[in-house]
């Protein structure tokens, strides 16, 4: 039995080539199939050149267990969230490699109601059931329906771009232009044909498109804008275009990245506080989820506003179990990824800047001012990655030095600890030797730089 590597802790994603190929893609289609005994299955991929292959691959191992494909086309991550809720069916997989390098792909599966299949509720074993490759033989013997599925393609973009409107008020919008850059990915047929809608509906939203048309190859470099060498094309597009803002996403634009009208990246944590305010001024008394490695921003906003905020696990299948526990309106995690409850608890980078676009346009401020006072308020160098020797003996390390005076230590993902007037997060990376600090303070930017130099001289000191 060969393992198979391409399977990770929250979803499947590999080198192309030995760790993911057509016949990879078949067996787990077959496996995802034997496990879920879905009626149907959506399926959808985004760009890349091996996407329809693997799509494929997928779709006929999912028939030959009997069961029926949905295929929805070119797509980014969440409309797959979307159709299966929209279409009522019991799955669905999107094939996509994110911002991963080009010579890799991968596949995010869910089941019905877009519930997460992570490691922990069945990942392993459809990679068990793959690796063992016995389907045929359990089929023969539970009874399971022995008539190939049936395969259709349909276009589900129409509905799902009316979803997103229905997070803001389109009486509330005031003329804006807005940058945005898709980076090549899949998120341009999205903003065509909102567009569109923009159009028919007299929603006096522009946009000044840059990097716009999918393209297999990046032209531009792989899509991922957390990564500060890929933000000079949608910052200097804002200020040539003089745009309100401007919105960068990653290949399946699951995450999107904002500038304001300065070309200014905005770090995702200031994000979370801006959203979590969006809802909560229309939402009192609910629940915002938040992960630990950075907090006191988005505490002390829903605390303003009678909310509640609930600290999570880092990583979207614990955000999203903890937003189905609390009934949480909204949860955010500063690497861009945004989650809300009536998108089925499930992440998405369009419903973020529609609702930012409302913000701007009711408060009457720029971006720029609206994150500035929180900027100052609790100033943060942004999260900062260290490779080291062993993650977890220095994790315990830092925790030995800096434990004595503090007033709270929470591991729920690494280790936070707090004091008065600053904080600290190190967790380490779960699929590399790397470590990484999040640290904010209480409006003192000398305190940030001076603990930030702290940490980092401790972290890369040898034991």
């Amino acid at each position: 039995m060969n393992e198979l590597t391409c399977f990770k802790a929250y979803d499947i994603r590999g080198q192309l080539g030995d760790e993911l190929n057509a016949d990879i893609a078949y067996k787990i289609g077959r496996a995802y199939a034997d496990f879920l005994q879905p009626e149907s299955v959506v399926l959808g991929g985004d760009v890349r050149e091996t996407s329809e292959e693997l799509k494929m691959a997928l779709a006929n191992g999912i028939m030959d267990a009997g069961f029926d494909v949905i295929d929805i086309g070119m797509t980014g991550t969440e409309e797959v969230y979307f159709a299966v809720q929209h279409l009522k069916v019991d799955g669905g997989i999107e094939v996509t490699a994110s911002h991963n390098p080009i010579d890799y792909n991968g596949m995010k599966p869910v089941r019905k109601g877009s519930r997460p299949i992570s490691g922990d509720t069945g990942l392993l074993e459809i990679k068990r059931m793959a690796e063992e490759n016995s389907y045929e033989l359990r089929a023969a013997g539970n009874g399971q329906k022995d008539k190939k599925g049936s395969y259709r393609k349909i276009s589900i973009l129409v509905e799902y771009v009316e979803h997103l409107l229905t997070y803001i008020d389109c009486d509330n919008i005031k003329p804006l232009k807005l940058v945005v850059n898709s980076g090549n990915g899949a998120a341009g047929h999205v903003v065509d044909e909102m567009e569109r809608l923009f159009k028919q509906k007299n929603i006096p939203i522009t946009f000044v498109k840059i990097h716009h048309e999918a393209d297999p190859t990046f032209p531009n470099g792989i899509p991922n804008p957390i990564l500060v060498e890929n933000r000079a094309a949608t910052s200097k597009a804002v200020l040539e275009s003089g745009a309100d803002f401007g919105i960068a996403w990653d290949g399946d634009f699951d995450r999107c990245f904002l500038f304001d009208e300065k070309g200014e990246f905005i770090e995702g944590y200031y994000i979370v506080g801006l959203l979590a305010e969006a809802f909560l001024a229309k939402n009192r008394n609910e629940k915002v989820i938040h992960d630990p490695r950075l907090t006191w921003n988005t505490i002390e906003i829903a605390n303003k506003l009678q909310g509640k905020a609930i600290q999570s696990k880092t990583g979207h299948a614990f955000i999203k179990e903890r937003m189905r526990h609390e009934d949480a309106v909204y949860g955010g995690e500063m690497s861009a990824h945004h989650y809300f409850r009536d998108f089925g608890y499930c992440d998405s980078g369009m419903i973020p800047w529609l609702l930012v676009a409302e913000l701007i346009c009711l408060k009457n401020k720029p971006l720029s001012e609206l994150v500035k006072e929180r900027i100052e308020k609790f100033p943060s160098p942004g999260e900062i990655n260290r490779k080291v020797k062993n993650t977890q003996a220095t994790i315990q390390r830092i925790e030995s030095i800096y434990s004595k005076d503090a007033l709270l230590i929470d591991k729920t993902d690494g280790i936070s600890i707090e004091y008065p007037d600053w904080r600290f997060n190190l967790r380490a990376s779960n699929t590399e030797p790397v470590i990484r600090l999040n640290l904010e303070t209480r409006g003192d930017l000398e305190l940030m730089k001076i603990k930030t130099e702290e940490l980092l001289a401790e972290i890369e000191r040898e034991v």
